[in-house]
């Protein structure tokens, strides 16, 4: 089990190297962390987007470009999709934002001609490194998915499953969070939460352990778990996926980690796809994109032993 981001660098560097695909490359701050993930041996890049703008930036920030190849394509969405086009074709291992935004990166990856559908529905996970907390922490769905239905949560847990994999978690302990941890019709979210530790004892959710609905405390505090007695339960303070209610409660939490612990590190991808697609924020810091093409690295190796 990898317990930490280092882990998991290291682990990319046990697989074969891998190849990143940017979609508008042209972002200092992307292009920084390509620079850097190379440097680290975690990543090869191809950069698609205007030619003469990527190499005014890269010049700026001292990064070699005879390192990389360019695909010269000013228009922002015609260069995503020429970029998710390798992805699609096999040509790279992950496909990642750079300056194009949101909506149109999106539309590239659910085209139906060259993106990275597989039939399912997208979801997005965090993988948290807490300091106090003896093992990473994977937080789904915090930015993608806003009020996930029955069927939409066990998609996001058939999604994460293989990312847990992918960090050396064989059987993740996955925790549908609510306010409390008893069933209540009132609270659709514990009725929810009950029916998918339902669906994995009868089979529908595999490789993994499903226990909920369980309060924050008693899914992630060990101590917590023994005050309020819940020495029945398959999940007692340490669970390894917390699976949020909606986008609403999964954000909030999120930020709070990212704004509120000293020291936490942290890395994002969106799954359910054919590749680990890279989708971070102008927010985040640059060590998170780095951290997340590592990430995505370790994920695309294990969804290459599924295939």
């Amino acid at each position: 089990m990898n317990k930490s981001f280092d882990e998991i660098v290291s682990k990319v560097k046990e697989c074969g190297k891998k190849t990143v695909a940017v979609a508008a490359a042209q972002d200092e701050a992307v292009l920084e962390a390509v620079k850097e993930a190379k440097k680290q041996g975690i990543a090869d890049a191809i950069l698609v987007g205007d030619e003469s703008k990527i190499r005014e930036i890269a010049a700026s920030i001292n990064m070699d470009l005879s390192e990389f190849e360019i695909i010269d394509e000013p228009d922002m969405v015609q260069a995503s999709l020429k970029a998710v086009k390798l992805a699609h074709d096999g040509k790279v291992d992950m496909y990642m934002k750079g300056i194009i935004d949101t909506k149109n990166f999106l539309k590239s990856v659910l085209d139906k001609e060259v993106g990275l559908r597989t039939g399912g529905p997208l979801s997005h996970v965090c993988v948290f490194d807490i300091p106090g907390i003896d093992r990473l922490m994977f937080l789904t769905d915090v930015a993608f998915m806003t009020y996930p239905t029955l069927e939409d949560k066990a998609n996001i847990i058939k999604n994460t499953v293989p990312v847990c994999k992918a960090c050396g978690i064989d059987v993740p302990k996955v925790a549908p969070l609510a306010a409390v941890e008893v069933v209540n019709p009132k609270m659709p979210a514990t009725v929810e939460a009950a029916e998918l530790a339902k669906m994995c004892e009868e089979g529908q959710l595999t490789d993994c352990i499903v226990d909920g609905p369980l309060s924050l405390d008693l899914a992630i505090d060990p101590e917590a778990a023994k005050h309020k007695g819940a020495t029945d339960r398959k999940i007692q303070g340490d669970a390894d996926v917390l699976l949020f209610p909606d986008i609403h409660a999964g954000n909030m939490v999120y930020k709070a980690i990212v704004h509120m612990v000293p020291g936490v590190k942290n890395g994002c991808i969106l799954t359910g796809t054919k590749v680990p697609v890279i989708l971070t924020s102008r927010s985040d810091t640059f060590e998170t994109k780095v951290n997340s093409i590592a990430l995505a690295a370790v994920v695309a190796e294990e969804l290459k032993k599924n295939q």
